[in-house]
């Protein structure tokens, strides 16, 4: 929808809290309660846009990022006071343990994520080409004033983007509760890495972040094993910027 969501990773930090506490208080494993987490992140996307986005979309850019961006400190010093500081996972997921491939080991639950996350992409890819709907995104994204004389309604077209843009960060947030530590902070080394996964697969372009996405996975993972895991960020956003 060409506008920068400077709060995505606090979106993300507040569907991995969401998934937390659906185990602490009910017993529910993040895969089972998935569907509930997407259900209130798409939510809190409808909540955003016409609460917030709504009043800046013919704003200047800088009023925009200051809004997003006024909205992540928001939201990240509430998640402070709410839930503190202290780094919960305390609980047993369904899926534990490791399997062995070509020598190479690979933590179950993070196995299990990435193929949710796969099956999300396509799911994504697939209603945005190929549903009528999805073309009526696509044009709302490429021409709004065009896309409202051939009747399309944009505003709900910007609410449904924004529904699901969240709806798929609480697919990520569900998945990363089984296996990482959740703080209020967890949100930004994953909004940093998201940027540079836009910036290098196109803005816009579903499938380019895909690719992006896999290439930044590998290159982080091997710069961890060769040179140092606490320099993998580093090295991804070195090898961005110097390409």
């Amino acid at each position: 929808m060409e506008i920068v969501n400077f709060a995505h990773g606090e979106f993300l930090m507040l569907a991995m809290f969401a998934a937390f506490w659906f185990w602490a208080l009910w017993g529910l494993d993040p895969l089972l309660s998935l569907p509930l987490v997407v259900a209130l992140l798409a939510l809190a996307g409808l909540l955003t846009h016409y609460g917030i986005i709504r009043q800046v979309l013919k704003a200047p850019m800088l009023a925009q990022i200051c809004a997003t961006f006024g909205l992540a400190v928001t939201l990240r010093a509430t998640a402070q006071f709410v839930w503190t500081a202290r780094l919960q996972n305390d609980h047993n997921p369904i899926v534990a343990g490791r399997v062995v491939v070509g020598g190479i080991f690979i933590g179950q639950p993070q196995l299990v994520a990435g193929l949710v996350c796969l099956l999300a992409f396509i799911a994504l890819w697939l209603f945005v080409t190929r549903t009528e709907t999805g073309v009526a995104l696509q044009a709302t994204a490429q021409d709004r004033d065009a896309a409202a004389v051939m009747g399309i309604p944009t505003d709900r077209m910007l609410a449904l983007g924004w529904a699901i843009g969240l709806g798929s960060v609480a697919v990520a947030g569900s998945m990363l509760a089984n296996f990482y530590y959740v703080f209020p902070d967890v949100g930004v080394n994953f909004a940093l890495l998201a940027s540079l996964t836009v910036a290098l697969g196109g803005f816009g372009s579903i499938l380019g972040s895909l690719a992006a996405g896999i290439l930044i996975g590998l290159v982080e993972s091997l710069g961890g094993l060769l040179i140092d895991p606490s320099y993998k960020t580093l090295i991804v956003s070195c090898s961005i910027l110097s390409s």
